[in-house]
């Protein structure tokens, strides 16, 4: 909810009241309920959105706006197992700039990565690692997630919220979930060199990447420069899988919730079955 008002500020677009915002989502999914998927891994995915519509060619802020909440069944993101992807370290483009809309939840920021995600997937990677647009070497984020570093078997690395970067959630979730799970948690600087030497001297053992689609994604394979170097020999590591295990644990009510991340949604009680199975 602070993530969808502060990008409406950065674009000049008006915040939505967080009670009614809420209680729209919970009254929806309450009637959309036979839409959640019961296969193992899969979720409702929910998307509000904030558009302007005034019928006008100027550039400047609308007087009209339309707020609007999707609902779409999604299936897991790894179907075929919790496997890690291969990234393309992009050194010539840049997918947002300090003092941009970087930070913001906007579609505008997607469109800056579609051609070289292309150009990735061309090269066999799933993902871009973007580099800052200023130096390009300080690392921002894995395609349209926040990225993290694994040095050792507990210590865990993510670049710090620099105005390029997105606010994510589930970055929020693991600052606060990887210290109760005995990891020490850092927000720091990283370039792009001394990451790389670092996984070739074997300081860092794993990377992931935090989103909402894919919760945490193991990265396998950095390519740089067309030179390719494997995280933990292609597998998904232990920190990476516990915490996957940890959050889809709390997400899908398998364990207690002691952060009080979930809502209860209630929903009338009838005898239709789910519309995905």
């Amino acid at each position: 909810m602070d993530r969808l008002n502060r990008s409406a500020e950065r674009m000049g677009m008006p915040t939505v009241d967080e009670a009614l915002h809420i209680q729209a989502i919970k009254t929806l999914v309450g009637l959309e309920h036979h839409w959640i998927p019961e296969v193992e891994n899969a979720s409702l995915y929910i998307r509000p959105v904030v558009m302007a519509t005034e019928p006008v060619l100027e550039v400047r802020a609308s007087h009209e706006y339309l707020h609007y909440i999707i609902l779409s069944p999604v299936g897991p993101y790894f179907p075929d197992g919790f496997n890690p992807i291969s990234v393309y370290v992009s050194h010539d483009h840049v997918r947002a700039v300090r003092g941009g809309t970087g930070e913001a939840k906007t579609p505008g920021n997607y469109a800056a990565s579609i051609a070289i995600s292309e150009a990735a997937r061309g090269k066999g990677c799933q993902q871009v690692l973007w580099l800052d647009a200023v130096e390009r070497r300080y690392i921002d984020e894995v395609g349209a997630m926040n990225i993290a570093f694994v040095y050792g078997d507990r210590e865990i690395r993510t670049p710090p919220l620099s105005g390029a970067i997105l606010h994510g959630v589930t970055r929020d979730s693991v600052l606060r979930l990887a210290p109760d799970l005995g990891f020490d948690m850092y927000e720091r600087p990283l370039t792009i060199e001394q990451v790389w030497r670092d996984i070739e001297n074997g300081h860092i053992t794993e990377a992931f990447g935090m989103g909402t689609a894919a919760v945490i994604a193991p990265v396998g394979a950095m390519v740089y420069r067309e030179r390719e170097a494997t995280l933990n020999g292609g597998k998904t590591g232990p920190v990476a899988r516990c915490l996957y295990d940890a959050l889809t644990d709390i997400q899908y009510g398998r364990t207690e919730d002691p952060y009080d991340w979930a809502t209860i949604v209630p929903v009338a009680r009838d005898e239709l079955p789910s519309m995905v199975s």
